[in-house]
């Protein structure tokens, strides 16, 4: 095997080394190669990227083979694939603390709670690596951030989306992080993990009460999505209607939903009521074909969707056991004023 790994490396890895700066590399697999591990043939074929980095493009959708990410590093390749590498342009190692204002819940040695605004990005990525929660928490926690998620995570087991306000827990240091881990990935099912959004949603479910069981994995064409595909993750989210609404027409045009999570997937609530036919109002990602559906509100209701420009969603619930203690916590955290506004305009229905 070793006399053919270096003899595919594409022209983009020749003239330039990914460990600096953006590119994309390819590498065309050998035909001593079929039915290795992906990340073990990268490894040969790119010493300059560390197993570690690897793992990571590999896990951050970076690696494709087919125009379709790759996302198992134990993935056997086959002889004669071509996988392409995009190489984002290097930045710094770590984040730096930055004065963010926090709406902080509770703090003790062990956990912070925070409830989220919306605009705020949780942890640096492409195109925001600055003036993120982590940001934040750094500048605000200094060094006693648990290591565990990375040094562009620390501290951060489970994420809101950018435009997704709430509730938050963030470890402050490697025994929580564990702990808080461990709880995220049972989500309830043995533990007293609860994790509770309040949506609005268009249209009115036909019952009062329902579980969307339903795998989610990457969206196959725009990847910026997620989506209900039977290759996916398991995913299930169970809901409750807590209040309905009509329209000027007086006919139901909108609900309240209670959500609560039983798995953890990216966009999970969205996809899923999405995927039953009750998108969140102002979701332009997973509900684009329901705008039209404004014309069935009231001109203050129209304007109160309009001024919101997110998706209506808001974790107001969060319970966990304490990583230290093991006392039951729990928060709640009420409707944030654009949402409070919606719901009361929703209510008018004029």
């Amino acid at each position: 095997m070793q006399g053919s790994l270096f003899t595919r490396l594409s022209r983009q890895m020749e003239h330039g080394s990914a460990s600096n700066s953006g590119q994309r590399l390819e590498v065309i697999v050998a035909g001593d190669e079929g039915s290795v591990r992906l990340d073990r043939v990268l490894a040969v074929r790119l010493p300059q990227l560390s197993r570690s980095r690897l793992k990571a493009l590999i896990l951050a959708d970076a690696v494709t083979l087919k125009n379709a990410p790759i996302r198992d590093p134990a993935y056997h390749v086959a002889s004669g694939d071509t996988i392409t590498i995009d190489v984002p342009e290097a930045v710094a190692a770590e984040p730096a603390g930055e004065d963010i204002a926090l709406d902080i819940v509770h703090e003790d040695d062990d956990i912070i709670v925070i409830n989220k605004p919306k605009g705020l990005v949780v942890h640096p990525a492409a195109g925001h690596e600055t003036g993120t929660l982590v940001n934040a928490l750094i500048a605000h926690c200094g060094a006693s951030l648990s290591g565990i998620g990375g040094v562009k995570r620390p501290g951060i087991v489970h994420r809101l989306d950018k435009d997704t306000t709430g509730l938050m827990v963030v470890a402050k240091n490697d025994r929580a992080h564990k702990s808080l881990t461990e709880q995220f990935a049972d989500h309830g099912r043995t533990n007293e993990m609860r994790r509770g959004y309040m949506a609005l949603v268009w249209g009115v479910p036909n019952r009062l009460r329902g579980t969307v069981n339903a795998p989610i994995d990457r969206h196959p064409f725009a990847r910026e999505k997620m989506a209900v595909r039977d290759s996916g993750r398991e995913a299930i989210t169970h809901w409750e209607i807590l209040e309905t609404f009509n329209g000027r027409d007086g006919k139901p045009v909108a609900a309240l939903l209670a959500c609560q999570l039983e798995t953890g997937r990216t966009h999970q609530i969205r996809v899923h009521l999405a995927h039953i036919g009750h998108p969140l109002l102002g979701d332009a990602v997973y509900g684009p074909h329901f705008k039209t559906k404004s014309s069935h509100l009231g001109p203050q209701s129209q304007a109160a969707l309009t001024a919101l420009g997110r998706q209506a969603l808001h974790a107001y619930l969060l319970a966990l056991e304490h990583p230290q203690t093991g006392e039951i916590l729990h928060w709640e955290s009420p409707l944030p004023q654009d949402l409070l506004l919606l719901r009361n305009a929703l209510r008018a229905a004029l």
